[in-house]
C-alpha cells in the first residue's frame, strides 16, 4: 500500500494494492494490521454507505465533543473530498487538504477526529464508503458552510445541490472555539 502524507499531520491518503485482469479486480479496503502499520491505529466501530446523484455536495460535518475519525473510499463513481483542520489551537487550523476518489483510482482517504469533512460528486451518480472511529451522534453533530471564504476550498462543481440543513452552517470563524475539537499537538 502506498501512503501519502498530506500538509495536515495525520490526514493521509491511501492507495492500496489493486490486483487486476481482464476478469476485473480485486483490493483489500481493510486489514488491521496493516493500517496500523502505516499509522492508522484507532478502532472503527461502524461502516456507513452513502450513494448521492452528480452536483450532491455534502459537509462540511463534524462531531463534537465526542470526535470521529473516518476511513472514506468509493464503491462506485467520483467525488471531490475534503479534510478541513477545525481543531482549535491547531497551527494548521482552517486549512484544508482535498482528493479526487474514484472507482477507478481506489484511492481512500483517512481522516482523524478532530476535523471536518465534506465532498460533492462528480460522476453521475457515487457510492460512498466510511469507516467511523465513534458512532454517529446527533446530539454532538456540528458543521461548516461549504463555501466559507476563509477556508477558501476549491469545489470543483458550480452550483452544487446542498441539504436545507447544509445551506444553514455557520463559517467556521462563527463558531466559538468551545464548540470546536481542541488541537492536542502531535498525533
Amino acid at each position: 500500500m502506498n501512503v501519502i502524507a498530506t500538509e495536515l499531520e495525520g490526514v493521509v491518503i491511501l492507495e492500496p494494492k489493486v490486483f487486476g485482469d481482464d476478469r476485473g479486480y480485486f483490493l483489500e479496503t481493510w486489514r488491521l494490521a496493516r493500517y496500523e502499520e502505516v499509522g492508522i491505529r484507532e478502532t472503527f466501530c461502524q461502516d456507513n454507505v452513502s450513494f448521492s446523484r452528480k452536483g450532491i455536495l455534502r459537509g462540511l460535518h463534524f462531531q463534537y465533543p465526542q470526535t470521529q475519525g473516518k476511513l472514506v473510499s468509493i464503491v462506485s463513481g467520483e467525488v471531490f473530498d475534503v479534510a478541513v483542520d477545525i481543531r482549535s489551537g491547531s497551527p494548521t487550523f482552517g486549512r484544508y487538504v482535498d482528493v479526487m476518489l474514484s472507482e477507478d483510482n481506489h484511492k481512500q482517504i483517512y481522516i482523524p477526529p478532530g476535523f471536518a469533512h465534506g465532498f460533492c460528486v462528480i460522476s453521475d451518480a457515487a457510492t460512498f464508503t466510511y469507516k467511523c472511529t465513534a458512532y454517529y451522534n446527533a446530539a454532538t453533530e456540528g458543521g461548516v458552510i461549504w463555501d466559507d471564504p476563509d477556508i477558501g476550498i476549491d469545489w470543483p462543481v458550480e452550483g452544487p445541490l446542498l441539504s436545507e440543513k447544509d445551506l444553514q452552517l455557520p463559517r467556521l470563524k462563527d463558531i466559538p472555539a468551545e464548540k470546536l475539537p481542541r488541537f492536542e499537538g502531535g498525533s
